[in-house]
């Protein structure tokens, strides 16, 4: 297993990024923003600075982690028109990047999440939309994957608690639908699925370790009936009874992927480059 960091949760300076990460023995490096912006919206100029403080710095970007295809409604979208091909000339961005930045990985978001995706006995009607947010879904992502397939990239879609893919089940679903895990792969946010009430146990990973790109770890507690999300320390919340077993299971199946910590945890009178320092080490104590 090797430890990653998305570097925006250390700092959107790359400098200070760097410096960070070899200070507490983290090599791998996944981008999402960078000089205070998003990674899709670097320039090839930027990218080649970042390219060049990893290189310098014995560090390794591993994947370009964009919000292309992020916050829209998939009923309010059609391929080619404005707001669709907005997204898809970030994602070719994005894929720019990534070759300046030598990775192949690129994350993709997955719209915004209907609240009722599938409907039964009446619900279909009055709750889903006559079920045609799925297959719009598919639909629409369909080129995205051709654009992947042209440029040689792992493409990789995230688990989110407002995008269409929310739990490993859908992604499942989704990455068969779209030609299987050849074709697009699942990043695993293991906490977001906390939202959906699918918690991360040797089973679920089982179903889904073929379809696996990368995983993210950060802890949370969550109450779904409240709409409450509140980020502890890693081991410190929800995800604390399963985090041990699946070490255990990874290493066992010698998983050679990155796991990478999403700091977005700041302790009380502190910031997030605080937390940062207090969950590298638990997240190494685990995984390493």
């Amino acid at each position: 297993m090797k430890i990653g960091v998305i570097t925006n949760g250390i700092s959107e300076d790359y400098t200070k990024v760097c410096q960070v990460m070899n200070e507490t023995g983290v090599k791998y490096a996944e981008i999402q923003n960078v000089f205070d912006k998003p990674v899709e919206c670097l320039t090839l100029e930027e990218a080649s600075i970042v390219r060049k403080l990893s290189d310098d710095n014995g560090i390794v970007p591993f994947c370009v982690t964009s919000h292309a295809f992020a916050g829209i409604p998939v009923g309010d979208l059609e391929i080619g028109d404005a707001t669709y091909e907005k997204h898809m000339a970030l994602f070719k961005n994005s894929i720019e990047v990534a070759k300046i930045l030598g990775t192949k990985r690129v994350r993709t978001m997955v719209f915004t999440k209907q609240v009722v995706t599938f409907g039964y006995h009446g619900s279909d009607k009055w709750n889903s939309g006559g079920n045609k947010s799925w297959p719009k879904f598919i639909k629409l992502y369909e080129p995205i994957v051709k654009v992947a397939e042209e440029t040689g990239i792992e493409l990789c879609i995230e688990n989110g608690f407002n995008g269409m893919v929310s739990s490993t089940i859908l992604a499942k679903k989704m990455i068969d639908e779209l030609g299987g895990p050849k074709r697009i792969k699942l990043l695993w946010d293991l906490a977001n699925a906390l939202y959906y009430q699918e918690y991360p146990t040797v089973d679920v990973y089982r179903a889904v370790k073929d379809y696996v790109s990368h995983i993210h770890i950060k802890d949370l507690f969550v109450n779904t009936i409240t709409s409450e999300v509140d980020v502890r320390h890693i081991g410190r919340g929800h995800l604390a009874p399963y985090l041990q077993d699946l070490a255990r299971v990874l290493r066992k199946d010698n998983y050679q992927g990155v796991i990478s910590l999403e700091n977005i945890y700041r302790p009380d009178g502190g910031d997030f480059i605080d937390g940062y320092y207090q969950d590298i080490i638990e997240m190494k104590k685990i995984f390493e």
